[in-house]
């Protein structure tokens, strides 16, 4: 029954972009900045070049078993027992972290919009609106995504145009001065917080996607403009705000969009450019949930995943109200365990499924 869910490449394109965009629109400039100074936004051009590299991994693998989800491919190659653990360590990981964007939804319009409403209410009505999602299906998340994609690319326009009179070119300069070294460690940041963690689009990739012919194009292509849209925002954060002032921020971007101020009629629409957050993040947490529960009915063996949606959508309402006692420990734990987690699923399990493929892979060819 859950095979039978297609999308189209279009709408898998513009579901990689909103993954790809997700929370690194808010945290990455800050992060780059602090590292490459006023060379955050090359560093963010590494991070996408380096990135698009882990894709090709990615396709690589899935095109292997391209009827196959992900958990299915890990199990498939190691074996029931030890596939089906790494399964488990897969879900359990793509779970934490959907609990962990409903916590950064929650915190960001506690501080900046909604000081007054307790943040479990706006846990709630997050992970209301996600749980309802994944209930929907695969199908109607890329409908509405096609829907979005339209009201964030003219949200975004808006902001460069607006923003635009405010850049200062001698806030990026010396250009370079950093040098490759400290610009490219720099870039890691990005590389594990984006492009590292699509692996949970092989859940959907390409076992639920219909015609195979554009459909790599469509991974590398959708990841490449998401890349495109961070190097463009931490271009306009280090060039306006100032490398030191970009670092002192958590949410640089949204600082950025205080400075518009066109002929003193145009200004505080900061409110209005957090839609273009608030978007992203809602689709990189459905997906977050949907690879975890999706995971967690094929390792069950169930027939339905949607009887695990409400439960798990519950607990990741707890786990989020929990998981950070405050900013400072989260910082820590995004920087520490998170980037571990990170690359244990995204980099170090797709290597290890590579080197393993390659001593089975007769065994394997005859098994199909």
């Amino acid at each position: 029954m859950m095979q039978n869910v297609k999308i189209n490449s279009y709408q898998f394109l513009i579901l990689v972009i909103f993954f790809t965009i997700g929370t690194s629109m808010l945290t990455v400039p800050s992060v780059l900045a602090t590292d490459s100074k006023q060379d955050a936004w090359i560093s963010a051009i590494f991070g996408m070049g380096i990135g698009l590299l882990i894709i090709w991994l990615f396709i690589t693998i899935a095109l292997w078993f391209p009827h196959l989800t992900f958990t299915q491919i890990i199990e498939k190659v190691f074996g029931k027992w030890v596939g089906k653990a790494f399964s488990v360590f897969f879900v359990l990981t793509s779970f934490l972290f959907s609990s962990e964007l409903l916590y950064y939804f929650g915190s960001f319009l506690n501080i900046h919009a909604l000081p007054n409403t307790p943040t479990v209410v706006l846990n709630i009505l997050m992970a209301g609106i996600v749980v309802m999602g994944v209930r929907l299906g695969l199908e109607t998340i890329a409908r509405t995504a096609e829907i979005l994609i339209v009201v964030f690319f003219f949200l975004f326009l808006i902001l460069v145009v607006f923003i635009s009179p405010e850049i200062n070119f001698e806030n990026i300069q010396p250009v370079y001065e950093m040098g490759t070294k400290k610009i490219v460690q720099a870039s890691l940041f990005y590389v594990v917080v984006s492009p590292v963690d699509a692996v949970v689009l092989l859940m959907i990739f390409p076992s639920f996607i219909n015609k195979m012919k554009n459909v790599k194009k469509s991974f590398l292509i959708g990841n490449l403009i998401g890349g495109i849209i961070i190097i463009v925002i931490t271009f306009l954060c280090v060039s306006v705000l100032g490398a030191a002032d970009t670092t002192r921020q958590v949410y640089p971007s949204y600082e950025l969009a205080k400075k518009i101020n066109i002929g003193d009629f145009v200004q505080r629409i900061e409110a209005l450019m957090s839609t273009l957050w608030i978007i992203s993040l809602y689709f990189k947490t459905i997906l977050y949930f949907y690879a975890a529960v999706l995971g967690m009915a094929q390792i069950l063996n169930l027939k339905d995943y949607r009887p695990l949606t409400l439960p798990l959508g519950m607990i990741a309402v707890t786990l989020s109200l929990v998981i950070y006692p405050n900013v400072i420990y989260q910082q820590k734990f995004d920087s520490t365990t998170g980037n571990s987690l990170s690359l244990s699923i995204g980099l170090f399990l797709p290597l290890l499924l590579v080197v393993v493929y390659a001593i089975r892979k007769k065994q394997l060819k005859k098994e199909a």
